[in-house]
């Protein structure tokens, strides 16, 4: 007999992740290593941590909650050519769904490669590979199923059976991306990369069946530069296909110094991205010290937002970089 989840929310984590398709950030510009490996070292600086951490759907009471956390860094300077760099990375995430009924965590290590294409190193093409270990576990115990309905409430016990009692998925994946930046002076940088997630589609299995994971695609794109001596407008977009649904978002913010006579200015961030058929994204940002500080809350204008009551979701993050006294580096993406 088929039997149905009772909760929207449940079914709604369930379809999607059956449908093998990845978490994804409202500021995808805040977390370089799941935009684009390439992007590993990518920055002005010597040591870049980055985190971020996302509420979907709070009206469905937590239906995903997403977080990340990812350490990079340069190696071998002393030894490459003028300008080149090689970079190293470590990527941590944790997704669950349904209020931690099904959880999705991934390790992740990441390198990448930029070659100066020209003698100021303004303008570079960089090849990144990123591998790593998934895992993804179910808890039956957080499962509510109709034939437990009673007059007293969900008290019953259930007759759902599992055909599959291994309920711990793990897997191998590889990803890839490319990147090209340019810049015509030292206050700006444009950039242009593509990417691919999941290239070697590994597979899993749940009640039997067995499916692969469907490669994600991602072309993103952005740049910064000056519109006066106080303002900077920050712009990017991205769009992303996978398993026949596609994402496209798109926006921009302005930064104003607050701090000019600082060796690392203070700067604060107003402005708005839209996902194209879902979402209004405004954002604010603060940056001081080496250290960025963004917000986002999604504002559904889909057919959704009566269930979501136009809540999509919550996100914070958080990009510090080192940058020792006398650092001279590149025009760099900016996150």
């Amino acid at each position: 007999m088929k039997k149905t989840f009772v909760f929207l929310y449940l079914f709604l984590s369930l379809s999607i992740f059956v449908a093998a398709q990845d978490p994804h950030f409202s500021q995808f510009f805040a977390s370089p290593l799941t935009l684009n490996p390439a992007f590993t070292g990518k920055f002005d600086g010597t040591l870049r941590v980055a985190g971020n951490y996302r509420n979907q759907w709070p009206a469905f009471n937590n239906a995903y909650t997403t977080s990340t956390l990812s350490v990079d860094f340069d190696i071998l300077k002393d030894k490459l050519p003028d300008y080149d760099r090689w970079g190293i990375g470590i990527l941590a995430l944790t997704d669950r769904a349904g209020s931690g009924v099904l959880t999705n965590n991934y390790l992740g290590i990441s390198t990448s490669y930029q070659k100066s294409l020209d003698e100021d190193g303004f303008k570079q093409l960089g090849i990144g590979f990123q591998g790593t270990y998934g895992q993804k576990r179910l808890d039956r115990s957080k499962l509510v199923f109709e034939d437990q309905l009673t007059p007293f409430g969900f008290t019953g016990v259930t007759q759902e059976t599992f055909v599959n009692n291994n309920l711990n998925i793990n897997y191998l994946d590889v990803n890839a991306g490319l990147l090209y930046s340019m810049s015509t002076d030292e206050s700006n940088n444009f950039y242009v990369g593509a990417s691919m997630y999941h290239i070697n589609r590994p597979s899993q299995s749940f009640q039997g069946a067995t499916w692969n994971i469907a490669t994600r695609t991602t072309v993103s794109a952005g740049g910064y530069f000056p519109v006066s001596d106080i303002l900077t407008l920050h712009t990017s977009g991205i769009y992303q296909y996978q398993n026949k649904s596609s994402e496209t978002v798109f926006g921009g913010a302005l930064a104003a110094v607050i701090d000019s006579k600082s060796q690392e200015p203070s700067n604060v961030y107003g402005g708005l991205w839209y996902r194209l058929n879902d979402a209004i994204i405004p954002y604010v940002g603060l940056e001081f010290a080496g250290l960025r500080i963004g917000a986002t809350y999604d504002i559904n204008v889909s057919s959704l937002k009566a269930g979501s009551q136009s809540r999509g979701g919550m996100e914070l993050s958080l990009i510090y970089i080192k940058k020792p006294a006398g650092f001279k580096g590149i025009p760099c993406p900016k996150f």
